[in-house]
């Protein structure tokens, strides 16, 4: 199954990509998503306004590492100019921008950005053209369907923005009025990339290698972006590699799964600090525990844990248990 893909002038090694997640598409998990065969991976998305007022912490989100590249950089906000100059200001950090067009959350949504610029085409257009304008990097937008259940705007989206220039969308095929419930109408990105002469990627509900490639298959979609099903299983990128070059996928073991954590943990040490490690691993580790025996206590455990020591043991403890050795 054909799994290159380019975006303008951007040749990935395959067409698999890690989404944007807020909060959550830090340094550490772009690293070891990349090292489990993530072609692209994405920042958390930044806000223009941000960016333009010169935040540090703003800026902080764009911190990377040489292994950590091609990088992918999402920035969000409602005005052209605006998202123009941000794309100036981040092009040095990055392979490549995109601007979110489909984040359903109110505060987002309510300055006019992510998915409100749904209800808005014109409007798309004249963002894609400023920024087009503004950069020369690979451009993409990232969108859902529409804004309410039945308003689907995505196909006309689809069209200005290909005729805008931009290099690829990305569809998470639920409307903003869904936000995360209910399932992802994949039928709606194989009518995308039916209408479209660009790169298609598809988005949502991929869990599982199978997913990956019952997407490509149902959609004739170029590349697929893995978002919640990427959490604690950075595996599932190394695993539907596999499948889609006829192989047999392998899961991870107990001890790979201890030894990508403790990684986890070592990168976030690294990029934070300990208070922050910590806090934010704890939320990692009950992603990697998920499905195995004891996991809840594991998870409840871990809640309050303040230090990296007894983080590293309750881990070691939890990962080397006889019943997780497969």
């Amino acid at each position: 199954m054909k799994t290159l893909l380019s975006l303008g002038s951007l040749q990935l090694e395959n067409n698999l990509i890690l989404a944007p997640m807020a909060g959550l598409t830090n340094l550490p998990m772009r690293i070891l998503a990349r090292e489990c065969g993530a072609a692209l991976t994405f920042t958390e998305m930044i806000s223009v306004n941000g960016l333009v007022r010169e935040g540090k912490k703003t800026f902080d989100l764009l911190r990377r590492d040489p292994m950590d590249r091609p990088m992918g950089i999402q920035i969000f906000g409602d005005d052209p100019q605006l998202l123009a100059e941000g794309a100036r200001l981040v092009e040095q950090y990055g392979e490549l921008i995109d601007i979110n067009m489909g984040c359903p959350v109110r505060k987002v949504v309510g300055s006019g950005a992510g998915s409100a610029l749904l209800r808005e085409p014109a409007k798309v257009g004249m963002i894609i053209k400023a920024v087009r304008k503004a950069t020369s990097l690979p451009l993409t937008i990232k969108i859902r369907t529409g804004w309410g259940a039945a308003d689907h705007t995505f196909l006309e989206i689809g069209r200005i923005a290909e005729a805008e220039g931009v290099d690829g969308v990305t569809l998470h095929p639920r409307s903003r009025a869904q936000m995360f419930e209910g399932h992802a109408d994949w039928s709606r990105i194989r009518e995308l990339k039916e209408a479209l002469s660009i790169p298609v990627i598809g988005s949502g509900d991929i869990f599982t290698a199978a997913d990956v490639v019952a997407m490509i298959d149902q959609t004739g979609c170029d590349g697929v972006m893995v978002a919640r099903g990427g959490l604690g299983n950075p595996w599932l990128f190394r695993e539907a590699l596999a499948l889609l070059s006829g192989n047999e996928p392998i899961p991870p073991t107990a001890a790979e799964k201890r030894s990508l954590a403790l990684r986890h943990l070592d990168l976030f040490l690294e990029a934070t600090g300990e208070h922050v490690a910590v806090r934010e691993m704890r939320k990692h580790l009950s992603w990697y525990a998920k499905g195995m025996p004891g996991a809840a206590h594991f998870r409840a455990m871990i809640n309050h844990i303040e230090d990296r020591t007894a983080l590293i043991a309750a881990l070691e403890d939890f990962f080397s248990e006889p019943a997780h050795a497969h």
